[in-house]
């Protein structure tokens, strides 16, 4: 039992053979829940309606960084009314990119707050992107007492210092095809210090394919990759670990059965 916590199956990547990915990850790769998160008004709609399809996926909404230029008023009220729909289960993903640097930073930090204040509202856990900006993205996150909600930062690209600070703030940590890389040391020393009880496993796919298909397109059956790495580096079986991870996931996101 695997839970993907984070990918993007709407993406166009997909096209060509998105119900056979999704076949191939229940059927071979044993991944039985999945977020699939949409990002922004192109991204939402057709990740809302992959979680209407499918019973086991779930959506997240939110506005990513890199188009916080695009977001208005009336798309943050759209968001606020997209989490009434029965399979929306987080908000995000949020927060800030320095690395593209594609909207200003300002404008980035505008709709950041402006995303994790609705959230504390609905009550609804956030789900980070953090980019390049560990130090803003953190400040932020206390400034706006996004302890009160939590969430999970996706893709953890911080050192031991920082997940604490997160796990601190009532946060998950979430891990992908990065730990997987040989000389990615960073990834490996968090999933085997973060406590069991605080990690997600994921795949952002089609991005941050895992070893041994980095550079190719990554797809959600793949986290078995991941989770297979760090039950290694933990030292316990596969089937713990992904045991572990459902569990997490299904108690951040709030999914009962």
């Amino acid at each position: 039992m695997l839970f993907d916590s984070h990918t993007h199956l709407n993406d166009e990547q997909f096209n060509e053979d998105r119900e056979e990915v999704i076949r191939r990850a229940r059927e071979e790769y044993g991944v039985t829940r999945v977020l699939n998160v949409g990002f922004n008004r192109e991204t939402i709609p057709d990740s809302l309606a992959l979680a209407e399809k499918y019973d086991f996926i779930y959506s997240a909404v939110g506005w990513h960084p890199v188009d916080a230029k695009d977001c208005t008023e009336e798309d943050l009220d759209w968001l606020e009314s997209l989490c009434d729909h029965p399979k929306v289960v987080a908000l995000g993903e949020m927060g800030l990119d320095y690395h593209w640097d594609k909207s200003p930073r300002g404008v980035q930090e505008s709709v950041f707050r402006q995303q994790i204040r609705m959230a504390r509202e609905l009550d609804f856990p956030i789900i980070i992107h953090d980019r390049e900006a560990h130090e803003d993205v953190l400040r932020i996150l206390k400034e706006e007492k996004a302890e009160e909600v939590g969430g999970v930062m996706h893709c953890f690209g911080g050192d031991w210092e920082m997940a604490r600070d997160c796990l601190d703030m009532n946060f998950y940590i979430g891990l992908g095809g990065p730990v997987t890389f040989k000389n990615a040391k960073l990834p490996k020393e968090i999933a085997q210090q973060v406590p069991l009880d605080r990690l997600l496993v994921e795949t952002d796919s089609p991005y941050l394919a895992p070893h041994p298909n980095r550079g190719k397109r990554n797809e959600s059956g793949y986290v078995r990759l991941v989770a297979e790495k760090i039950a290694e580096l933990r030292g316990m079986s596969l089937e713990a670990l992904a045991e572990a991870t459902y569990d997490n996931a299904n108690r951040l996101f709030r999914i009962s059965g």
